[in-house]
């Protein structure tokens, strides 16, 4: 019980990490949280920092995920679910990280590395239906949303373990209630589409 304890803490810690926030006090010295969406994410980094910058950030939130899924399962013998629970609470910690004052990101990418860690195969479907979703709609949030509700489905679709479904519908409404806002503009038709930029908005 007690290596489960200590990758959740360490799962936390690892998602604490914003390379969104640091990108940006290095590369503009801002606070990224105070442009754009003021999220901490892949989606507001392109569109405040620039592409290139927003790809570095989406695959280090990726591989934070990733990190803290493995570490996870290697604390707990192999355990799914102690990567998960790591995984899960990278999520948390990219979401609400402390050292950041409780203002992060949304953790699609963070969820996505954990997700490649521990279904792979998974992984590569849900990737696809993002990619397909953004290219038709140009909505970013549309694309996490339906792809962070898929997640649950697909395991129970492919037998997976109860308390692995469970873990992708925890993920599913922690990703719901980080978009609540863009939910209400895809409404109202109000939401922001996606366009790329190399050099990010002027600030």
């Amino acid at each position: 019980m007690g290596y489960y304890v200590l990758a959740a803490v360490i799962g936390y810690f690892v998602g604490n990490f914003s390379p969104s926030y640091l990108l940006g006090r290095f590369c503009r010295d801002i606070d990224i949280r105070n442009y754009g969406s003021g999220n901490a994410g892949t989606t507001n980094a392109m569109r405040v920092l620039g592409t290139k910058t927003g790809l570095i950030v989406f695959l280090c939130d990726v591989l934070k995920g990733a990190v803290a899924t493995w570490l996870g399962m290697q604390l707990t013998s192999g355990s799914l679910a102690g990567g998960a629970i790591s995984g899960c609470m990278a999520v948390i910690g990219h979401n609400w990280p402390c050292l950041l004052r409780f203002r992060g990101g949304k953790g699609i990418a963070c969820s996505f590395g954990l997700i490649l860690v521990l279904y792979p195969g998974t992984g590569l479907i849900l990737s696809l239906v993002f990619v397909a979703l953004v290219l038709m709609t140009r909505y970013v949030s549309l694309g996490s949303i339906i792809a962070a509700i898929l997640f649950p489905v697909l395991l129970a679709i492919f037998r997976e373990p109860p308390e692995m479904i469970l873990v992708g519908v925890f993920l599913a409404l922690l990703a719901l209630l980080r978009h609540k806002g863009n939910i209400k503009r895809l409404l109202n038709g109000q939401e922001n589409k996606f366009s790329f930029s190399k050099s990010g908005k002027n600030i």
